[in-house]
């Protein structure tokens, strides 16, 4: 059913959990209230997207809150008819649709409320970019903003407690990852783990498509967790799991639309030797990736830790650019005689170029064909700098 705003006590101490942590996403759709626009949330389930929202209306005024997993309100809502609509909305100024991607023809819904009803702010959120996103491009081109909340980010969590104190826990943070109930749960992040892939991973994915073959899409999560920062071959894929590389592509592409991964292209534009059309593929959170293959051994006996820590400040930056309303094109580099770089950011045709090293920094030479080539401005990111790619400000 639908309610106004009201907080029952367990809701209360899991939004005191997760809120002292300040998230930088906030101001973000604070400044957008009021301004004309129905406003979008997408990101993964459990980074609090739901807890956010209502902490911000908390502040706010009275609002209403529609749960799209409720069979009641999606058949209410799902039916366009304008003076229902006003019936449901009442006096209330803010309408939040939680899972909205789930209630049918919302899209029409959230268009009857934006036009219809000036005076009301409309905000929906959904875990399903791909589903909800469809459902309403069409519907609200020209009246929506859209904003992406990911999990906790190296910033948020390093504001909360102090730079010191986050850096000295970076070594959980590389195998346990950033979800919030990860954080608040020191102790338990196995078992947290182990319920955030089996029900969001699986259960929520499958439910949401038409996949006939769940254990392919186990088995190609433990693939691409393999390879991770490694480039990745469909083809090879496709001959692994017994399945064609258009069904590859496809589960690929679901997965991003779910935010567990997201893809990054080969950066090539003056070079006959350079690759082209390989990807690389990289997790949102490394503890996501690690429940996939059940790997949680310390950090200092991992074969994997370049990777992971490659993964690890990839991930952050993507938020941290996100957060900041930045979005440079980015890319890898490498040639076919193997020589590389991480990652590459384009903007403005000026290039910046960076390397990823766990240690011994000082050793790494940027390839001189690259340099030379597009005189990038370089850096070489290790422990003792990191900062200064994911938490400084970006002008």
């Amino acid at each position: 059913m639908y309610y106004p705003k009201r907080r029952l006590f367990g809701e209360y101490l899991y939004i005191c959990a997760i809120m002292s942590i300040q998230r930088a996403f906030l101001s973000q759709v604070k400044n957008w209230l009021f301004k004309g626009k129905t406003l979008v949330i997408t990101g993964p389930r459990q980074v609090g997207k739901t807890t956010l929202i209502k902490t911000l209306l908390g502040e706010a005024s009275e609002f209403l809150f529609l749960d799209g997993d409720d069979s009641e309100i999606r058949e209410m809502l799902s039916r366009n008819n304008t003076q229902e609509i006003a019936r449901i909305i009442g006096n209330h100024k803010i309408v939040f649709i939680d899972e909205a991607q789930r209630i049918n023809q919302i899209g029409l819904t959230a268009k009857i409320i934006h036009d219809q009803f000036k005076q009301v702010q409309l905000i929906m959120s959904g875990s399903s970019a791909l589903d909800l996103n469809n459902a309403i491009n069409e519907p609200l081109t020209g009246r929506k903003i859209e904003f992406t909340l990911f999990p906790i980010s190296w910033k948020e969590l390093s504001n909360h407690y102090g730079y010191l104190q986050a850096k000295q826990d970076i070594n959980n943070r590389l195998i346990f990852g950033m979800y919030p109930d990860i954080i608040t749960h020191k102790g338990e992040e196995k078992l947290f783990l182990k319920n955030l892939t089996e029900s969001y991973l699986y259960k929520d994915i499958l439910a949401l498509t038409n996949i006939q073959k769940p254990d392919i899409l186990e088995k190609l999560l433990q693939a691409l967790a393999y390879q991770v920062g490694s480039e990745v071959s469909y083809t090879e894929l496709a001959t692994l799991l017994g399945i064609s590389k258009e069904t590859v592509s496809s589960y690929i592409q679901l997965l991003e639309k779910a935010f567990v991964i997201f893809r990054v292209n080969a950066f090539s534009r003056n070079l006959r030797s350079e690759i082209k059309t390989n990807k690389k593929i990289y997790f949102y959170d490394n503890g996501i990736r690690n429940a996939i293959i059940k790997a949680y051994n310390p950090i200092e006996l991992r074969p994997d830790k370049g990777a992971l820590w490659e993964n690890f400040l990839i991930a952050e930056r993507i938020k941290h650019l996100n957060y900041q309303l930045h979005y440079p094109n980015y890319f890898f580099w490498r040639t076919k005689d193997q020589q590389e770089v991480d990652w590459v950011e384009e903007e403005n045709l000026k290039l910046s170029a960076f390397e990823f090293k766990w240690k011994d920094a000082g050793k790494f030479k940027f390839p001189k064909k690259f340099v030379e080539a597009y005189q990038p401005n370089t850096k070489v990111i290790d422990i003792d700098n990191f900062s200064e790619f994911i938490l400084d400000d970006i002008s």
